[in-house]
């Protein structure tokens, strides 16, 4: 089942496991370096059958780092599509690569995890920021300006502007971020969302911003072409979004012609009391693909190729996403294929391996 294709709007993907979007907060305003170059063409002939590119900003300002990739003008375009092209020359001809377009919202304007990951100090050259409402992300972080109609007519506009530079770069698939606490997140959540306005309030007037922005998207790109979104299926929260909000806001994806949806969690309180272990989202992913008809991508600690195989076979999720797996073994998918006894091709480079 893990080796089996799968089809997603217009492409045919070769198998169920995915490359989730990994930060590599390396790029050099907004483009990309050197480090994506290596990190994609490792992982480009990985055997995975998508290989998403991480979080990309969709305005200079909703990056969350000064070092993460964006595309908002010819000099990250440039340097996405020539890392794509790359990493297309060693990656067998039937992979497929997505992008995951972002904004960071209350999120932006931070350091890089190494370095504290808390917002910039003034000495840092923080940039102001914005979200639903004016509530910081957690104690001595920036204050956000709460966004008007008219930052989210442009905000919108620039997701649009960047996936169809992101078609045009190349690239099969699109995905919109919208969990970990970052902008769209932060529409969903009554944690960060105190607004009095149609934006505010119910779970109807929370999820309109990103339904919005995902249907402007949608009708940017030709019909078919895969468009998908990353989803928060719990906050781990008392009070925050739960399991029936995200059927609902996945249902309502769904109307609007989602191809598919990976359920992520949590990322929008600094404190969540996640219960972290093995598969500990599998089950996020499960509620919504019973209560939908999309593609339906499960990720977290997720390392065993049996179980994740077993996971499929349980029709507990439809893909398999892996990030650390891949760090630690970038073979995973060799390794897998050779466990579940089914064939796979491998660069001759690398044949003497096995």
């Amino acid at each position: 089942m893990l080796f089996s294709p799968i089809k997603i709007g217009n492409i045919k993907i070769p198998n169920r496991i995915v490359v989730a979007p990994m930060c590599q907060y390396s790029a050099v305003d907004g483009v990309m370096t050197d480090w994506h170059t290596q990190h994609l063409m490792q992982l480009g002939y990985s055997g995975a059958g998508l290989v998403m590119i991480e979080a990309t900003a969709v305005e200079r300002a909703g990056r969350i780092t000064h070092h993460c990739v964006g595309l908002y003008n010819d000099f990250c375009s440039k340097s996405l599509k020539e890392t794509l092209q790359k990493a297309k020359t060693v990656a067998p001809v039937t992979t497929k690569f997505g992008i995951q377009l972002a904004h960071a919202g209350r999120k932006a304007s931070t350091q890089r995890p190494w370095e504290g990951r808390k917002s910039l100090t003034e000495e840092e050259n923080p940039w102001p920021t914005i979200s639903a409402s004016s509530i910081p992300f957690d104690n001595n972080w920036h204050i956000p300006n709460t966004m008007t109609k008219k930052d989210m007519g442009r905000v919108t506009k620039k997701f649009v502007e960047a996936a169809m530079m992101s078609m045009e770069i190349g690239y099969d698939l699109i995905e919109l971020h919208g969990t970990h606490g970052y902008l769209l997140h932060q529409f969903l959540s009554p944690i960060s969302n105190t607004r009095i306005d149609e934006y505010g309030g119910s779970l109807e007037n929370r999820m309109r911003f990103p339904l919005e922005v995902f249907l402007a998207v949608k009708e940017a790109l030709p019909q078919g072409y895969p468009l998908g979104m990353r989803i928060t299926g719990t906050e781990w929260e008392e009070g925050g979004i739960n399991e029936n909000e995200a059927i609902t806001f996945a249902q309502n994806l769904q109307e609007m012609g989602c191809h598919y949806l990976c359920v992520s969690s949590g990322g929008n309180t600094p404190n969540p009391n996640i219960p972290i272990g093995p598969h500990y989202q599998v089950h996020l992913a499960k509620v919504i693909k019973k209560n939908t008809n999309m593609v339906i991508r499960t990720v977290g600690m997720i390392t065993d190729p049996i179980k994740a195989n077993q996971l499929l076979l349980n029709q507990d999720a439809d893909m398999i996403a892996m990030a650390r797996a891949f760090l630690s073994n970038p073979r995973w998918v060799w390794d897998a294929a050779k466990i579940l006894q089914c064939d796979l091709p491998v660069p001759p480079q690398y044949a003497r391996r096995f």
